[in-house]
């Protein structure tokens, strides 16, 4: 009877299945990583402040406790003067008050005076920064993509990371372009009016902390996908060597 249990046994042994004696490794796939979702999350708040500094007219404001400055405050598509006169009007016969579009067509005058609104350093900031929002709407949709609905086990997961990278660091240096050209030449004397009593606004501190924010983001991303191409590489090398032990 001993003979017969032991015989089993063995007889047992031989039929199992082979996935009992050769597990195949596993590569933990997550599908963010620690710099992924940091990443994410940096981004949010540098897009948001990309995109306020943007749209509002405080990168150069004038101190308000003095009663008759000329300047109210600007930004890169509006301007508010308290009472700015023509520049190209020697009797100071016609002012300008409140908020204007830099490119306002209705007010009589207004086009006449757009050289001195727009000097080629403030053109040259307009140009960048609007590159650095344009890239920041592309990189929205990409980080969207990224969060919501992409995972490693698609083709061109690792593709799409390190295109939002690339993006994100192309808009983080033309935003930071865009703000050491203001800050060389924005408060200098012979643009605006009285700028002794002059001084860079909040818009512009949000533009110079979100050019910081989306170069952080983009290296964040770029890091992502460095590692989950490791990741990937290391699951097929797992793999590899699954296959020739089973074999």
């Amino acid at each position: 009877m001993q003979k017969s249990s032991h015989f089993a046994r063995e007889d047992s042994q031989e039929h199992l299945p082979t996935h009992l004696h050769h597990q195949q490794p596993t590569v933990n796939m997550k599908r963010r990583t620690l710099s992924g979702s940091c990443g994410v999350g940096v981004f949010i708040f540098a897009f948001a402040f990309i995109a306020i500094a943007f749209a509002t007219p405080s990168w150069l404001v004038s101190d308000y406790r003095i009663t008759g400055a000329k300047l109210d405050r600007l930004g890169l598509w509006v301007h508010c003067f308290r009472s700015l006169p023509d520049v190209n009007d020697d009797s100071q016969r016609r002012f300008f008050v409140g908020c204007r579009w830099v490119y306002d067509p209705f007010t009589t005058g207004y086009d006449e005076i757009r050289g001195f609104l727009l000097p080629a350093f403030m053109i040259a900031t307009q140009f960048f920064y609007t590159l650095a929002f344009i890239g920041m709407l592309l990189s929205a949709i990409g980080v969207l993509v990224f969060f919501l609905c992409a995972g490693p086990d698609q083709k061109h997961f690792i593709t799409l990371i390190r295109s939002v990278g690339y993006v994100l660091l192309g808009a983080g240096v033309c935003a930071a372009i865009a703000v050491i050209v203001f800050a060389g030449f924005g408060n200098r004397n012979g643009w605006m009016p009285e700028h002794a009593n002059n001084w860079f606004g909040w818009s512009f501190i949000l533009a110079c902390v979100g050019s910081v924010l989306t170069l952080v983001a983009a290296t964040l991303f770029l890091s992502e996908a460095h590692v989950q191409q490791r990741k990937r590489l290391q699951f097929k090398e797992s793999q590899t060597r699954f296959e020739l032990v089973r074999g």
